[in-house]
């Protein structure tokens, strides 16, 4: 054997020896990344921590239940509304880029990878509000001759293509804010009730708006029919519904007409607070509507978030998705957790970077900042605890993955658990406390011992088979 052949097989077993001591390594340890609210660490990655045997401690603990799965997670995300979508369209074409991929790159950003998308505008935008049939007061357009998607061209569909291309696994579920206003009682996109006798031209818009979409390359998963249905202004587009009167739009109108139309997309009910759930109800009790309703949507702006566990249990084959409404700080991360813990196949924040303005914004509704502001003057983007927060369930708690029963924490040092289809288990914890926390994560005989800083966000993973060291 020469010396060159001779370093060759000794440099070959070296790796071979070190590949083999990290198998074993990541056999018995988690991998930990933390996140604090004073911003000093940022989805840091921490030294992992090693199982041990379990034994007893006075320490408060996280015991997992590693066989008593709960819900299914569909996707976690924000949204991709108008007025992110022209702050994102304002950056020069690599800033760009880089925020989309920073949001739903799973690998170079959180991986967020379900965004809510707008069917004409909603109240978040900074132009006049439009549908895609806007005609001038008193005519109507009954067979949908002017029907267009074109001003979604300007800096809507742009965004979301790129956001595509960075994240191919991205999912769009859209919500119309109202209808036609010449469908409607008021005769404006603003306030007032669909008219009965346009039920059925308005899901032949719906489907148009989904094969439009379609066509520039968008799929569409899922929609919902109404957002927030129990609301009618004249301040920005909205539009009353009952639960009867969904239930029969639902089952004699969209339903037939997405069939007709050869249409996977998918139906979502409600939209609306967690306090009303008599609404959605009403539509799962009719068989002929629930046959096309694949799930049931929920916003967290009045009522809590036991609706949504009580409601899956009286529907257990309907999933329930939490659709809108932004939490913030380290006690937002404890909300979303609840939100997961009360059954939610979804997370999804409402406007995903507003400027330091708060605009665009036409509508009467404040806007706190969101997790990523462009200041307006600069045009520099600021990423703020939030985004990284979110990243702790959107970059590890993949599609597919379903919810653990875990020991419940309270309102400042809590957790939630999940089983990833890769059967990587993650556990993100959350203490909102001003001191630091001991307390130890329990996992089948194997355990941790570990800490949590003040105001911080923890994300753990394992693989499901750790063994104890």
């Amino acid at each position: 054997m020469t010396s060159q052949t001779h370093l060759a097989a000794l440099i070959l077993a070296c790796a071979m020896t070190v590949a083999a001591l990290q198998g074993a390594w990541a056999g018995n340890v988690a991998q930990v990344w933390v996140s604090s609210l004073d911003m000093e660490t940022t989805l840091a990655q921490k030294k992992p921590l090693t199982f041990v045997k379990r034994r007893p401690s006075n320490l408060p603990s996280i015991a997992i239940e590693p066989y008593l799965p709960g819900q299914s997670i569909l996707g976690i995300g924000a949204s991709f509304e108008h007025a992110t979508c022209y702050n994102v369209s304002r950056l020069d074409p690599a800033k760009r880029a880089e925020v989309l991929d920073r949001l739903v790159n799973p690998e170079s950003g959180i991986g967020m990878n379900l965004m809510r998308i707008c069917i004409g505008t909603s109240d978040f935008v900074g132009e006049p509000w439009y549908s895609y049939d806007d005609i001038p007061p008193g005519e109507t357009d009954p067979m949908l001759e002017h029907f267009s998607i074109a001003k979604d061209r300007a800096y809507v569909l742009p965004v979301l293509k790129t956001a595509l291309e960075k994240n191919p696994g991205l999912r769009f579920f859209a919500s119309p804010w109202s209808p036609p206003g010449w469908m409607k009682n008021s005769g404006s996109m603003c306030g007032g009730r669909l008219l009965p006798e346009y039920y059925g031209v308005y899901a032949q818009y719906l489907c148009r708006f989904i094969k439009a979409y379609e066509a520039e390359g968008i799929p569409v998963y899922a929609l919902t029919v109404q957002n927030e249905p129990g609301v009618s202004t004249p301040a920005y587009p909205s539009c009353w519904w009952n639960g009867l009167e969904q239930c029969d739009f639902i089952k004699n109108h969209l339903g037939p007409a997405l069939k007709e139309n050869a249409l996977v997309t998918r139906i979502w009910c409600f939209d609306h607070n967690f306090n009303n759930t008599k609404f959605p109800k009403m539509i799962l009790r009719d068989p002929e509507a629930a046959q096309y309703v694949d799930g049931t949507a929920f916003h967290c702006y009045e009522g809590k978030p036991t609706a949504m566990s009580g409601f899956a249990k009286m529907f257990p084959e309907n999933p329930v998705y939490f659709t809108e409404g932004s939490t913030y700080g380290v006690r937002g991360a404890i909300q979303i957790m609840e939100f997961f813990r009360h059954m939610a196949g979804t997370y999804n924040a409402w406007v995903t970077i507003i400027d330091d303005n708060g605009k665009p914004n036409n509508g009467p509704h404040h806007c706190d900042p969101t997790c990523i502001v462009l200041h307006s003057d600069s045009l520099a983007l600021e990423y703020r605890f939030d985004y990284y927060m979110y990243g702790h369930f959107a970059k590890f708690v993949k599609r597919g993955a379903v919810r653990l029963r875990s020991e419940k924490g309270d309102l400042r040092f809590s957790n939630v658990a999940f089983r990833n289809p890769d059967r990587t288990i993650v556990l993100v914890v959350a203490n909102d406390k001003p001191e630091e926390i001991a307390f130890k994560i329990q996992w089948k005989d194997s355990m941790i011992l570990t800490t949590l800083g003040p105001k911080s966000v923890a994300t753990y993973t394992w693989p499901q088979n750790v063994e104890a060291d």
